[in-house]
């Protein structure tokens, strides 16, 4: 993998495929072609469906298709073993995390393990949810004893079977690096007995490693996908390709659910390569304009050369500076409760804080725009798509082709990003891929097609994590004890109207909206909620409902330490108390590190601290900024973080300094959506600002050592991330800062 012309790339890109060069890529065969090879090699442990349903008749009642290996490992006659990942892997390290625990179990050769994503069949639901889910930073924390307990329901299996050969007694074997030892130097390579294996009943229950002998989780370990992904090989859902494929882009209205009034496409299908234009219905009863042709340059050509007339009259026009207007009254009126304390004692209380937060919509933006690929056949329909849903995409593609849902097959391809657009309850991108499909069929156009798009269509398609406004009022003595916090938020509900309304949405409160509130201090507070109806489509963004709150707790707690003249650590670890022993843990732990309170820093230099817990981990940062001709600067970040076990601290350590650099892009200017008349203003990263390589400070991240269950780790690391740069921000300025992006001014 690394050869001369590696040396073009830059240092520490060439170092990291140096160290990998010999870490075992993940497999590359698509689903088809690898059941194709398990059946051409004469067997191999894990071929699923077929040899789970031969194990069915054998597995015990009581086990469920997520706990039978057949579904989950496969184990070449070579020995190598290819372990398939119940989640999308968009960067977050699953497709390396979750063969590790399983490999753990197996005694598996790390070097011979390969890794590949999973279906909709429901053997890949999330053991907790019951549904497919990659989200809430539960893929560890969800399948951690899941994977624990294939692995060794297979290794149990393999010494079974070693030991019918052997005609010994199964107690008197171990496993070793990828096989059954027995006495005498007697040795059986895992490829060696998988046949047999797998014709034996799969055990109910089974024995767990002490983890006192993990050789494998915990120990720093190099992405199975890293060369693939670093050296540019890593193919994505962008990348599918089938034979005759063809490429749809959708020319989408400029307000939300407008319908089209009129269509001249005599230029558009004029341009060379184009098959067909279709008018088709879109996401939110709106109606657009598909191109379809033999290449995306081609379709998209002739989608500019579409002449369209939209009807807007009946949808409403969003106007963000009318909106704040509309949240600002609003905030003013009685609204539904989730805290209710006596709010008496703000009246008189020695000093108090009013302050109001404005936070904007924002995109999600990943790298790799939404695309989906749709082939029918007589049979039903195969999706490819980088879906973290793929059970509810599959029956939305069923609903929206007329199939029924075991007609419809979805292949989980790696994603280039997502951050929760990728799991979306109406499956927006999806039904319009099927629906397009559906339309070319109809055309007479019988070949896959895969509907793609662009950077503007992306940043303008909404789906954006709301715009919030919050508004407080704290009153406190001169130690900082709060005797009262009267606090209002406003704004959009992610899950009305949603699968998860039942759940998550308590009288009349989307519990997502008030998350981080309060924790892990315990304060005497009201707090009410709006939550108004807009023409604009939101949904959870990576951290969700922490990404306003954290800001909000953690510098008004932070202004009071510093009217009160209390140091910010001491004062958040006396109202902690002795009630949250890992907040405390995380938060010295970033002290220690940092050097702060004992190190001198350079002039013009401010501490900035913050920590706050989401998805059950909680995540510390202590930061250096400055400000530099009117502009924070942030220059370094230390993490203390406490995620139970770390199963991979490599894969900890990158989702922090991912989630870091996230938070900080939150704070840059051009970090906003912004609507004008209905009509987003933004298009691409030329006016939608994202944080980049440039922007990074040094950071360094440290964990607390545990050995409990492991918790969340993709989300954790964005929420306290600008809370702290703004409180190093204030401390030099002597201002507080109120509004995401950061203004100075």
């Amino acid at each position: 993998m690394f050869n001369a012309s590696t040396h073009e790339l830059p240092r520490a890109l060439q170092h990291l495929l140096a160290r990998d060069a010999n870490t075992p890529a993940v497999a590359e065969l698509p689903r088809r072609a690898f059941l194709k090879l398990g059946a051409a090699s004469g067997f191999a442990l894990g071929v699923f469906p077929l040899l789970s349903q031969a194990q069915g008749s054998a597995a015990p009642a009581a086990l469920k298709p997520t706990q039978l290996p057949g579904a989950f490992v496969a184990i070449a006659p070579d020995g190598t073993v290819t372990v398939t990942v119940n989640r999308l892997e968009f960067g977050q390290g699953v497709q390396t995390a979750l063969p590790m625990i399983l490999a753990e179990e197996l005694d598996a050769d790390w070097s011979k393990v390969r890794s590949q994503l999973g279906t909709n069949d429901m053997a890949y639901a999330d053991p907790m949810f019951g549904m497919h889910l990659t989200g809430g930073s539960n893929s560890i924390k969800h399948s951690f004893t899941q994977y624990r307990e294939l692995g060794a329901r297979a290794r149990a299996m393999l010494v079974q079977a070693a030991a019918t050969r052997w005609g010994v007694d199964a107690a008197s074997l171990r496993t070793q690096n990828g096989a059954v030892l027995g006495a005498g130097g007697r040795r059986l390579g895992y490829g060696e007995l998988a046949e047999a294996a797998m014709a034996l009943p799969v055990p109910a229950s089974v024995t767990l490693k002490d983890p006192k002998q993990f050789r494998l989780i915990g120990r720093p370990t190099s992405r199975l996908d890293a060369v693939a992904k670093s050296s540019g090989r890593q193919d994505f859902g962008i990348d599918v390709r089938r034979p005759d494929q063809l490429t749809a882009v959708i020319a989408r209205p400029p307000v939300f659910g407008a319908k089209l009034k009129s269509v001249d496409d005599t230029a558009a299908r004029a341009v060379k390569g184009v098959k067909a234009v279709l008018r088709v219905p879109l996401d939110r009863g709106a109606e657009g304009v598909a191109v379809i042709a033999d290449g995306y340059w081609p379709a998209k050509t002739a989608r500019d050369a579409l002449k369209l007339e939209w009807d807007t009259a009946a949808v409403e026009k969003v106007d963000s500076a009318r909106q704040l207007v509309q949240y600002r009254e609003l905030a003013g009126q009685p609204g539904a409760k989730h805290f209710d304390a006596d709010m008496a004692p703000l009246a008189n209380a020695p000093k108090k804080i009013e302050a109001e937060f404005v936070f904007p919509y924002l995109a999600h933006a990943p790298m790799e725009p939404l695309n989906c690929t749709v082939e029918l056949t007589e049979q039903g329909a195969t999706l490819w798509v980088g879906s973290q849903m793929p059970g509810l995409d599959g029956m939305a593609a069923a609903g929206a082709l007329g199939l029924k849902p075991e007609q419809v097959k979805v292949l989980v391809q790696s994603a280039g990003g997502g951050f929760g657009r990728r799991a979306i309850p109406t499956s927006d991108y999806v039904v319009e891929a099927c629906s397009i499909a559906k339309a070319a069929q109809a055309a007479g156009l019988r070949a896959p097609v895969r509907t793609l798009w662009s950077r503007e269509d992306d940043i303008k398609g909404g789906y954006y994590r709301p715009m919030h406004l919050h508004r407080a009022q704290v009153g406190f003595d001169a130690e900082g004890k709060v005797l009262a916090w009267e606090h209002v938020i406003v704004g959009q509900s992610i899950l009305t109207g949603s699968p998860f309304e039942g759940m998550m949405v308590k009288n009349g409160v989307d519990m997502t909206a008030v998350e981080g509130m309060r924790t892990p201090y315990p304060l005497p507070m009201r707090l009410t909620v709006h939550h108004p109806k807009q023409n604009v489509p939101v949904l959870w963004w990576r951290s969700v409902g922490s990404t306003h709150t954290a800001f909000v707790m953690e510098t008004l707690i932070d202004q009071i330490a510093r009217e009160t003249k209390q140091d910010p650590v001491a004062y958040r670890m006396k109202l902690m108390g002795a009630e949250h022993p890992r907040h405390r843990a995380a938060l010295q732990l970033a002290v220690d590190k940092s050097g702060y309170g004992k190190k001198q820093l350079p002039a013009g230099r401010a501490w900035g601290v913050a920590v706050h817990e989401s998805f059950e981990s909680v995540v510390a940062y202590v930061v250096e900024a400055s400000v530099k001709d009117g502009q924070p600067v942030l220059h370094t970040v230390t993490a203390g973080v406490h995620c139970n076990l770390v199963v991979n601290p490599r894969t900890v350590e990158a989702q922090v300094q991912g989630a870091a650099l996230m938070g900080l892009g939150m704070c840059l200017p051009g970090a906003a959506i912004t609507l004008k008349d209905g009509v987003v203003e933004q298009q691409n990263f030329g006016d939608y600002t994202v944080a980049r390589l440039t922007d990074m400070p040094a950071i360094s991240v440290h964990t607390v050592p545990s050995a409990e269950p492991p918790t969340g780790m993709g989300e954790p690391g964005l929420p306290p991330l600008a809370p702290a740069f703004a409180n190093a921000v204030s401390r030099l300025t002597g201002k507080p800062l109120r509004e995401l992006p950061f203004k100075l001014a």
